[in-house]
């Protein structure tokens, strides 16, 4: 019997990537998965591939109507949501004085507020389950900055707050509520930005102490810890996962 076997699962930016490992390996141990996101046709092929217990939907994680759209539609499929992975997110780089407002407010809408309309949505859910567990994708970026990420930073700064704010609100009902900060992580969104994915020329991520990229599989697998009953006492945390990049600064010893 799997960890989260009979445990009902919402997935966001689920298509490809990290969410595509993500929700993977929820259903590896035994949950039905909702896959949700805006790239329909990787997302539906996607579920078509992990069988009768995942389902797709396409959702716009700033629209507080499709929310409630794909909450009725996993309780319809499935029954109440015991887990949500607020995974869907963005990036866009730029100077703080050349970043066009709207831009800005793009990156906010889907990191930051898709994660708060998530928590918002499914807690009641969760509380007809008799408990859950949220996890929120944020970032190293979220416990320090970066140049030319303006609103990127800004947005995972606030997925981590919202994260505890969301613990001490709703773990009398027996949710808990846990971030997830990666460091870099190869998937489409890194390799197109040319930052450190195999394709492209000069990894800067061999110089991290464990001289690699992160793996999307190696963030499911945190998921999956935070998503079951391996982490009943962890709520309100933030769980980094960098290969080491922020443990300080030094070369490699001899």
């Amino acid at each position: 019997m799997g960890k989260l076997e009979g445990r009902v699962a919402i997935v966001t930016g689920a298509a490809r990537g990290q969410g595509a490992a993500e929700a993977k390996i929820l259903i590896q141990e035994g949950a039905r998965v909702m896959l949700t996101d805006v790239l329909d046709s990787e997302g539906e092929a996607l579920a078509r591939e992990l069988g009768e217990n995942a389902k797709y939907m396409h959702h716009d994680v700033c629209n507080e109507d499709e929310w409630l759209s794909v909450l009725a539609a996993t309780e319809d499929q499935f029954g109440a949501v015991q887990i949500l992975v607020n995974n869907a997110g963005i990036l866009k780089l730029g100077k703080l004085t050349e970043t066009p407002l709207e831009e800005y407010m793009q990156v906010i809408n889907v990191n930051q507020v898709g994660v708060f309309l998530g928590m918002k949505t499914v807690a009641g859910s969760m509380k007809k389950a008799g408990g859950g567990s949220m996890v929120n994708i944020s970032s190293i970026d979220g416990l320090v900055g970066m140049t030319f990420a303006t609103a990127y930073v800004a947005s995972k700064f606030a997925v981590r707050g919202m994260t505890k704010v969301a613990a001490l609100e709703l773990g009398q009902f027996g949710i808990r509520v846990n971030s997830i900060h990666p460091g870099g992580v190869q998937t489409k969104m890194v390799e197109d930005l040319g930052t450190g994915g195999e394709s492209s020329g000069g990894n800067m991520f061999n110089k991290v102490p464990l001289g690699r990229i992160g793996q999307p599989e190696d963030i499911a697998r945190l998921v999956l810890f935070l998503a079951s009953d391996d982490s009943n006492y962890s709520s309100g945390g933030e769980f980094l996962i960098d290969g080491g990049m922020l443990a300080g600064f030094g070369g490699t010893p001899e």
